[in-house]
């Protein structure tokens, strides 16, 4: 092997061995409990998987399953001896996420990544109108909801004045977050910019912590 393949392969190894999420020492006892309660359970490690779709809130699948079957595009972290496994389409979704545990809440994610946008057909979100946007959203728009634990993500425009955005956080589900991207966030967005007319907020507000529309 040459030098340079040597460094190659150091480098590959060293990444590999980089968490991509935290474990929490409460959450690791909790995982050993749960999996020596299972058959073979020295075998099987974490499946941690993001389970919701672009542009909505996050939702996560938690499965144990045999790490030595994971998939070649799996990544793989050892965390005080319990293997945790993460889809490879994931890891971008779920870097420097929390894994904890608690007695009132079970297992938690704390996750300070944000869903990737929802693709609509039809909808412009490349050209200078969706910088403006997005732009006006991260300076002003998502600090105002911050206090209340949301935020909004930009979807596209229309060409007609229509900006289209969806609702996270604490503003998913919450019976006010209709009001607040009606009444709030569209008077930011058309007095803050000449070429939208109106807003339209595409959350499915059924789920959520506290859905509503149902």
């Amino acid at each position: 092997m040459s030098p340079l393949d040597a460094l190659a392969a150091e480098t590959d190894s060293a990444a590999a061995s980089e968490p991509i999420i935290l474990v929490t020492p409460e959450a690791i006892e909790h995982l050993h409990d749960l999996r020596d309660d299972e058959e073979d359970g020295e075998k099987l490690g974490l499946r941690l998987a993001v389970a919701s779709g672009p542009g909505e809130e996050f939702r996560y699948d938690l499965s144990f399953e045999e790490f030595l079957t994971a998939a070649f595009t799996d990544e793989v972290r050892t965390h005080e001896g319990m293997k945790i496994i993460i889809p490879g389409d994931d890891v971008e979704l779920l870097s420097s996420a929390t894994l904890d545990f608690s007695s009132s809440h079970g297992l938690v994610i704390r996750n300070p990544n944000r869903p990737k946008v929802a693709t609509i057909e039809g909808l412009t979100i490349d050209d200078e109108l969706s910088a403006e946007i997005e732009a006006l959203v991260d300076a002003e728009v998502n600090p105002a909801l911050a206090a209340h634990g949301g935020f909004v993500t930009y979807v596209g425009h229309d060409s007609e004045g229509t900006a289209f955005l969806t609702m996270g956080g604490g503003c998913h589900g919450c019976s006010m977050s209709k009001m607040t991207m009606l009444d709030g966030v569209q008077t930011m967005l058309v007095d803050g910019i000449e070429a939208v007319e109106r807003v339209k907020d595409l959350t499915d507000h059924t789920t959520g912590e506290s859905p509503f529309y149902s």
